[in-house]
């Protein structure tokens, strides 16, 4: 049923699309480094996304996933404001690739839904999004896609100007700012650049009632009435707060480059640092179920004892990464081999979630039964994630007049390591080896891209098995536990190609047909994983015999754009053979485990793995109209897309529907846009899995930029964020009710250049 606000909101910002630039509509020439063949994107089939820089700079500092989420095939899984993974058409996790300057981004992203992915983007050029042969050259398993931001670090033309600018921007949902700056200039022959931001952003508000609490129904049965009555108040109080605690982020990021240009090519290095510090909004329970294995009938109350154990407690995470980059380009101009592309990239990543008292929770000892628990409380220590990564890759180009080839070869070396409290895979090392091939060509009746890759991939990594030897003493039992470590080495090789016809029917139509069959590895995580998983509130054990998945898509699009009218509309079908998912068990399956093994209480989930199906389409479709001083676009998008496997089950988690509405006025200098995101109640759920209620999301930016004095520029922005305040839930996060979207934010944002 539409609200009278959403049919007020839907009169305002009718016939609207996503924030982003499309293909089919740019008005600039856009150039897609990703594209491998350094081509303009209207040249480019393969469906993509291009959002330039400029608009990333004028609007709220968020997450990569918030930044893409309103784009037509693209959503976020999120986990609070500070975490927004990319999900395209479906596909998730490891199955999109985050790339800097195309180059993966070597994080820990994939080893948890509460982890960022590493990637700056002040001061960037364009993030791009690219499925289709060119985006197999970049990385394994992009069954989704690839995610690039692009940013000029190491400059790869000479600046021809030095550039100073500052900035600062401040939020209302968080009570937040940032400032950043950015220095670019030709000195000596050399290209410098450097780039700086920090960030502090506090928890985020939400609308009344957002937070939902399924156990209250389940504890009121349980509990006894003065006990449940005294929980029940403390979650009314938490509802009532207005903001999510422990949702504020941290961040500060830093990066520095030099590069040398000419005839020859280019050569450059750089240096970059990220640091984030964030709260994590939820955090399952995974203590009472140990407490519960000597005591019996008083095991009940251990658990309640249990419910409110981080009540009080700061629960939030540290990362930092340090990047060496080394690139350039060397120019040949042989008749075979025109140029040579090289890079070596050193990454050291680490993530550690921490515990820590809240200042003053614990003066009158209220929250804690006693100097017993509150030492047990203390007992938990950090958990650090890290990821030691070293990569290097060439690209061969052949091309001639006649035809654009390239061939690719990359190797990578990744050593992951969780050693902590809440440590749930042991060390693993992964190697890669890639050979790949693309070609671009234009026949007399379509133009072919082609793409095929082979990689050999070495998997090792060991599980503790955990044997208990009893001696007849309760007390000393949980030191009579041992570890037995069973070793696993496994090589993997995997094969992908995609291949795109697209054919010109006149000046204003294009279709094009893609096919492809991309095989991705099964990563450390599903294959090694072992214990709990507090963020995602499950035991979650992984399958060392997995096999690879392998995914056979077809897609057809039309693309048409004539005097100011634009369309896109594109058919997909993705067969997924060995699909990978984590299945948790049934509340059947939980009580007996809850009797037979100690869970602590929390859900088991186990890799499996079956066929499965993605069938979905995009449309996209507006008008440019050229007013007397400026241009007015009306536009409009849907995306759908369905997952089930072979025996009729849903996929968990997939992306409901979306109509995505948009207005845009632009002017010498002034640029306005109304965007509108009507998401659909989404139903279609797995097993155990909740329906979640649809929403409006309701945005606005607008910025201004004037000439204060010859090559001195002041830009003014004003952004809005849900303006309606809905409460909204991400049917795609694995905490969708009890970490919610943020309320109403407004921000501001003013940079000046000189």
């Amino acid at each position: 049923m539409y609200t009278p606000k959403y049919v007020a909101a839907l009169a305002v910002a009718a016939l609207l699309a996503p924030l982003s630039v499309s293909a089919n509509s740019n008005i600039e020439e856009v150039i897609i480094t990703s594209s491998l063949i350094d081509a303009t994107s209207d040249e480019i089939s393969n469906p993509l996304h291009v959002i330039n820089g400029e608009s990333i700079a004028t609007d709220a500092s968020q997450s990569i996933g918030a930044s893409i989420d309103s784009l037509v095939g693209i959503s976020t899984s999120d986990y609070g404001a500070a975490v927004g993974q990319p999900i395209i058409r479906g596909m998730s996790g490891s199955r999109v690739k985050v790339l800097n300057n195309g180059v993966v981004v070597r994080d820990v992203s994939g080893l948890g839904p509460d982890h960022v992915n590493d990637v700056d983007l002040n001061n960037i050029q364009q993030i791009e999004i690219v499925r289709g042969p060119s985006s197999l050259l970049y990385s394994n398993g992009t069954i989704g896609g690839i995610v690039n931001v692009v940013d000029n670090t190491i400059a790869r033309k000479d600046f021809t100007e030095s550039k100073f600018k500052l900035g600062l921007e401040a939020q209302s949902v968080n009570d937040g700012d940032s400032h950043d700056f950015s220095y670019q200039n030709n000195i000596g022959g050399l290209n410098i650049s450097a780039a700086y931001k920090d960030s502090q952003f506090g928890d985020f508000d939400i609308p009344d009632g957002a937070v939902v609490h399924h156990e209250e129904e389940h504890e009121g049965e349980e509990h006894a009435d003065e006990d449940h009555a005294e929980e029940h108040e403390g979650e009314e109080h938490e509802e009532d707060l207005g903001y999510l605690p422990n949702s504020d982020i941290a961040s500060t990021s830093k990066r520095v480059g030099i590069s040398k240009t000419g005839d020859w090519g280019y050569f450059g290095l750089s240096v970059s640092d990220i640091e984030n510090v964030y709260g994590i909004p939820f955090h399952g329970e995974g203590h009472e179920g140990h407490e519960d294995e000597h005591a019996g009938e008083e095991g009940h109350e251990d658990e309640e004892g249990h419910e409110d154990e981080h009540e009080g407690e700061r629960i939030f995470s540290t990362t930092e990464s340090n990047i060496i980059n080394l690139e350039g380009s060397f120019v040949l101009g042989n008749s075979w081999l025109s140029k040579i592309d090289y890079h070596f990239r050193d990454s050291d990543y680490s993530h550690t979630e921490q515990h820590a008292e809240e200042e003053g929770h614990d003066e009158e000892g209220e929250e804690h039964e006693g100097e017993e628990h509150e030492g047990e409380h203390h007992e938990e220590g950090p958990t650090t994630f890290s990821n030691e990564a070293r990569e290097y890759g060439a690209i061969f180009d052949l091309a001639n007049d006649s035809v654009s080839q390239k061939i690719a070869v990359n190797f990578v070396v990744e050593d992951i390591s969780v050693i902590g409290e809440e440590a749930f895979i042991n060390p693993t090392e992964s190697e890669e080896i890639t050979l790949g091939y693309y070609l671009s060509k234009d026949f007399d009746l379509f133009h072919a891209d082609f793409g095929i890759r082979h990689d050999q991939i070495s998997r090792k990594g060991s599980v503790s098995h955990e044997e208990e030897h009893e001696e007849g003493h309760e007390e000393e039992h949980e030191d009579e536990h041992e570890e037995e470590l069973e070793y696993f080495d496994r090589d993997i090789d995997t094969t992908s190609y995609a291949l795109t016809l697209s054919r010109n029917i006149n000046d204003s139509l294009e279709v094009s047909f893609g096919l492809a069959s991309v095989e991705r590895a099964p990563t450390a995580v599903e294959l090694l994983m072992n214990g709990p998983h507090l963020a995602t509130g499950r035991v979650e054990i992984g399958n060392f015999n997995l096999a690879s998945e392998k995914s056979n898509n077809i897609d057809l699009s039309f693309n048409y754009e004539k005097n100011g009218f634009f369309a896109a509309l594109t058919f997909f079908q993705n067969d997924v053979d060995n699909y990978i998912y984590l299945m948790d068990e049934t509340e059947e399956e939980h009580e007996e485990h809850e009797e037979e093994e100690h869970h602590g209480g929390l859900i088991l989930a186990n890799y499996l793995q079956q066929d499965a199906e993605f069938d979905g389409y995009e449309i996209e479709l507006g008008k440019t109209f050229d007013l007397a001083r400026g241009a007015l676009t009306l536009s409009y998008g849907r995306d759908s897309v369905s997952g089930e496997f072979t025996d009729g089950s849903n996929i968990p988690r997939i992306t409901p529907d979306r109509d995505l509405y948009r207005v845009a006025y632009v002017e010498d200098g002034l640029k306005f846009a109304l965007s509108l995101k009507d998401v659909s109640v989404q139903n279609a759920t797995a097993e155990n899995e909740t329906a979640t209620d649809g929403f409006q999301i309701l945005n606005l930016n607008l910025s201004k930029t004037v000439e204060t004095s010859p090559g001195h520029e002041l830009t003014l922005s004003l952004f809005g964020k849900n303006l309606l305040n809905e409460a909204a839930r991400n049917h795609s996060s694995f905490v969708k009710d009890e970490v919610p979207m943020s309320g109403r934010n407004l921000g501001l944002r003013a940079s000046y250049s000189f």
